[in-house]
């Protein structure tokens, strides 16, 4: 999977990486309330220009304004559910009881994924290993996995306080697949060669989710399913020259922001994104 990444994984990137072997992928972060505003910038980043399989992730702890969003929402081609973030480390959006600060509010996540699937869609959570240091030893972050009911479980093996050059902790996924109770867990966090990949599947994931690795090679997905012979025959990585070269045409169509073109170029220069 293809991890969401604000003014990287916009239409242009979800196509490119899906090419490359990226089996679902998601939206730019985006405020519900943006969305029932109909604020245009965030109906860009949601609204897709082909079929690329996508789920839109949104930033909510109101019931009230998911009602809103999926009593209006048409689905289109390529959509593939709503992910829900729990996961954003931002002090602001904790501050207002979203994102990391969800964690702990299992009913409500309960909720907001109930009310999801009434309207017929499917649902995903993406969970980080609690606030801080002290709610990852109190192992808050098994809460969602124990009461809740998503499609699946994204596990970002990292706690808001940390870095982005904090080391992961995959120890954890075991356990956090055993709480799970057999929705399918995916793993997040770190993953940028097929030896991880493989590490975590041995561990029982059903899958991975990559984000900064697939920044500097948007073909990752494919080298690691050829190395897990999961691509049966194996597909070929194009160079970092034709990965430009086919951004560009799927930019040029799709009638992207010239931000993200920029962007993209400086990741696959190697300097680090933030997000």
């Amino acid at each position: 999977m293809l991890a969401s990444m604000e003014n990287y994984s916009n239409t242009v990137f979800r196509t490119l990486a899906h090419r490359h072997g990226a089996d679902l992928t998601f939206t730019e972060m985006s405020h519900i309330e943006a969305i029932n505003r109909n604020n245009q910038d965030t109906i860009i980043k949601i609204t897709p220009k082909d079929g690329t399989p996508v789920q839109v992730q949104i930033l909510t702890s109101s019931p009230r304004k998911l009602d809103q969003l999926l009593t209006g929402f048409k689905p289109y081609s390529g959509f593939k559910g709503f992910n829900l973030n729990l996961s954003c480390p931002s002090k602001n959006v904790i501050m207002h009881g979203k994102g990391a600060a969800m964690i702990k509010r299992a009913d409500k996540t309960r909720r907001l994924v109930e009310m999801i699937k009434d309207h017929g869609y499917p649902a995903s959570i993406k969970i980080r290993l609690g606030l801080n240091q002290r709610e990852k030893e109190g192992k808050l972050y098994l809460n969602p996995l124990r009461s809740v009911d998503p499609d699946f479980f994204i596990i970002h093996t990292k706690h808001a306080r940390q870095s982005s050059t904090s080391k992961e902790d995959y120890t954890v996924i075991p356990e956090c697949i055993q709480e799970a109770r057999g929705i399918p867990v995916i793993a997040n966090g770190g993953i940028d060669t097929p030896q991880k990949a493989r590490e975590l599947q041995e561990q029982g994931v059903s899958g991975v989710m990559i984000g900064r690795a697939a920044l500097q090679d948007p073909a990752i997905f494919n080298t690691i399913k050829n190395h897990l012979k999961i691509n049966n025959p194996p597909r070929e990585t194009p160079t970092p020259s034709l990965i430009k070269t086919e951004y560009k045409k799927i930019h040029l169509y799709h009638g992207a922001d010239e931000k993200y073109i920029t962007n993209f170029h400086k990741t696959l220069n190697n300097i680090s994104p933030k997000y």
